[in-house]
């Protein structure tokens, strides 16, 4: 018996969330899916959340929101974070930090009710200093252990080889790593020797007449002057990057992941 989870890669605005509400459906009936998880640190207007929109996102068909470095960008996201257990922020932030870093979700499968635990990491290289995500991890892990093997971990970095090691220093200790962040979907998903489902990123859900998300005209101007300018969200050419992975209950390793980016480029 298999725990097919979907995860979403970053959901960027508007553009991203309205294609969620609109397609959502379809790919959990394609892929009998029985727990979808998002990164929601995008979801309004490209940096943070508001409860608005996480709403829409929870009755589009979303289980579970992981975060990143845009997880505080927003004031309106604290009482979200103190109160809702479907929103999680990296783990690795100081214990005083208010939000949760994981959380254990009642998935029911076959008539069967498992425990599945989703937690929420961040890298160092090139982002905030953050306690160390591979201490932190495992920690967790050591403490879940008792009540789930299914642990679906989302690693929100910058650096590839960060997400690489790390998928491979969790290799056998959890169910899968997925990496976030980049916007930029790689092609490297894979079942790692002890049984860790890996992809280094998943990608963005939003517009890609842009950059990573955003407008191309004030991105390209931010390069070209090396002065800041303000970024909106992309609107036009929208697309889901995800995955699909499929974890054995019984041993808690995976055995398929498969990669989504609907609808492909012309």
């Amino acid at each position: 018996m298999n725990l097919n989870i979907l995860f979403i890669g970053d959901i960027i605005g508007e553009p991203g969330l309205k294609y969620v509400e609109d397609n959502l459906k379809k790919l959990v009936e394609k892929h009998h899916i029985h727990f979808v998880i998002a990164n929601g640190e995008n979801l309004s207007g490209g940096k943070g959340f508001l409860d608005k929109d996480v709403k829409r996102a929870y009755d589009a068909g979303i289980h579970c929101m992981t975060g990143g470095n845009h997880t505080f960008s927003k004031l309106q996201s604290v009482n979200i974070l103190k109160d809702d257990a479907r929103m999680l922020r990296p783990a690795n932030h100081h214990e005083d930090v208010y939000g949760r870093g994981y959380q254990l979700y009642p998935v029911s499968i076959e008539g069967g009710l498992f425990n599945l635990c989703v937690i929420n990491v961040m890298g160092r290289v090139y982002l905030s200093t953050l306690n160390c995500p591979f201490r932190t991890t495992n920690k967790i892990v050591e403490r879940v252990k008792k009540d789930t093997n299914l642990i679906f971990v989302d690693f929100h970095g910058e650096a590839t080889a960060e997400k690489i090691a790390f998928g491979w220093y969790m290799d056998g200790k959890v169910s899968a790593v997925v990496g976030t962040h980049t916007h930029v979907q790689t092609a490297d998903e894979r079942i790692l020797p002890n049984g860790t489902g890996f992809i280094t990123d998943v990608g963005m859900t939003g517009a890609f007449d842009g950059v990573i998300g955003g407008n191309k005209d004030a991105s390209i101007a931010r390069f070209y002057y090396q002065t800041p300018h303000k970024t909106d969200v992309a609107t036009n050419d929208v697309k889901i990057s995800a995955v699909v992975v499929n974890i054995d209950v019984n041993t808690g390793k995976t055995v398929g992941i498969k990669r989504i980016f609907e609808p492909g480029f012309k």
